[in-house]
């Protein structure tokens, strides 16, 4: 047994061999430097993106036909650049995240989906998204713009990423990564606990990225960043929903198959348009000529939001936080058309996220579930609508439901929340493959060719300058 003495000197020891290596203290030092920059980066990326609709409204007050042009021109030339200049910003940004986590994307491969560059990028090209009134999120974007911030550790390591002193790893490039998207959604929803069950739904696979401290610091400090900045409030306001009781759970019941059939096909859509190997007439016009099509979807998305009277246009962030917070009744049939105008923005090939546009089409849904069963508490089915939707159409359902979990006022929903999410997860899954890692291993089709294998060295041969 040891004594008093021994666990002291044990104890010295230990705080010593901590202290004295400086190489684990510069890795957290520039770990927590790039994740504050990294939660300021969002914060900044949110105020354009709020501004660019806000000059959206503007241009739509003042003609209310500008849409007809200028959405249309605003996503050919989003296509044009994106596929000319930056051609890994297209698309959500998660499945960037996941495709550079995977071994086959090590070394130069990286570059391909994660970067400072592409960073930059998917902050000007989303915001001139939202600047054309598309129908598209910044959550998804901020995933990818957070990681490629976060990477950056490896240009301020000299000695390699995370390496103590003895030559184990304190936190490695793909720890960055998960760190780094997990961030950019935290940061984005003003949730830092969504943003680490993110990490640990969506992005880490392994064991070592599940059990770092210095990970989930990171994730949960960008976070904090973005609710000094935006306040302690919750990102779409706060439902106040009533007890749930015996009443609820029919109801309830069917907005969850509700939510999880719309979600799954949702999810299905985006990867049969996305994926390229549709054979109708659309599907070929957008492998030929992606410029002229995506003005065409920008037309059609137009279109839409004037039908709507404007309600479809953007994230959906005003159409959601008024049905949550006013109970404001949306146009008829708000939760179909936002549902055409998401798909037909992200099918156009700009960058583009779904998380706030599928929390504006699952609140739509269960408003529409409460009209239809007068009676029933609407926040109660606007709350199970959102995370129903959001789970089947990203089949994260941790994520949703904490996500919409902090915006109930009161913890009476909690288990109702959960279930609902699961009971929509699971009708979603009989109907699509999971969204984000399929459009990944897309992404990963983006990689060169491994480089054939050289002839072989007889026994005894000098070997070539360079093998």
């Amino acid at each position: 047994m040891h004594n008093e003495d021994d666990v002291d000197d044990d104890w010295r020891a230990a705080l010593r061999r901590e202290l004295a290596d400086w190489r684990l203290w510069a890795t957290r030092i520039v770990v927590v430097a790039l994740a504050v920059l990294s939660g300021l980066t969002i914060v900044g990326f949110t105020w354009l993106a709020e501004h660019a609709g806000d000059l959206f409204g503007t241009l739509r007050r003042l003609a209310w036909w500008s849409p007809l042009l200028w959405t249309p021109a605003c996503a050919a030339a989003i296509v044009w650049a994106t596929r000319r200049f930056a051609a890994g910003a297209a698309g959500s940004g998660i499945p960037q995240v996941m495709a550079a986590l995977d071994r086959r994307a090590d070394g130069e491969g990286r570059g391909l989906f994660v970067s400072l560059r592409l960073s930059c990028a998917k902050i000007l090209l989303t915001s001139a998204g939202l600047l054309g009134g598309l129908s598209l999120g910044r959550e998804g974007p901020s995933a990818q713009i957070a990681a490629g911030v976060m990477l950056q550790a490896r240009r301020l390591l000299p000695w390699g990423i995370g390496m103590r002193g003895d030559g184990t790893p304190a936190v490695g490039i793909r720890g960055l990564l998960v760190a780094g998207g997990a961030a950019g959604i935290a940061a984005a929803f003003n949730t830092p606990l969504g943003g680490v069950m993110f990490a640990i739904e969506e992005l880490a696979r392994s064991p070592e990225h599940r059990s770092s401290g210095l990970i989930i610091a990171a994730i949960v400090l960008a976070g904090l960043v973005a609710v000094s900045a935006h306040g302690n409030g919750a990102y779409f306001g706060v439902i106040h929903a009533q007890h749930v009781g015996v009443q609820l759970i029919l109801p309830g019941l069917l907005l969850a198959v509700l939510a999880g059939l719309a979600g799954g096909l949702f999810s299905r859509l985006l990867i049969a348009s996305l994926s390229g190997t549709a054979s109708d007439r659309f599907s070929r016009l957008r492998a030929r000529r992606p410029v002229l099509f995506a003005a065409g979807c920008g037309l059609a998305v137009a279109v839409i939001g004037l039908v709507t009277a404007g309600a479809t246009f953007g994230s959906g962030y005003a159409s959601t936080r008024a049905m949550v917070e006013d109970g404001a009744a949306m146009p008829f049939a708000y939760a179909l058309f936002k549902f055409l105008a998401t798909w037909i923005t992200t099918w156009s090939g700009v960058p583009a996220g779904i998380f706030a546009p599928s929390l504006a089409i699952g609140a739509a849904i269960g408003n529409d579930v409460a009209l239809l069963l007068f009676g029933t508490p609407a926040p109660s089915l606007i709350a199970l609508g959102m995370v129903g939707f959001l789970a089947a159409a990203t089949q994260a359902p941790l994520t949703s439901f904490i996500i919409v979990m902090e915006m109930v006022d009161g913890h009476a929903m909690v288990l109702s929340l959960m279930a609902c999410a699961l009971v929509s997860f699971a009708v979603a899954r009989i109907i699509s493959p999971p969204l984000y890692p399929t459009l990944a291993r897309l992404q990963l089709g983006r990689l060169p060719p491994p480089a054939p294998p050289g002839p072989p060295v007889a026994p005894g041969a000098p070997v070539p300058p360079g093998a």
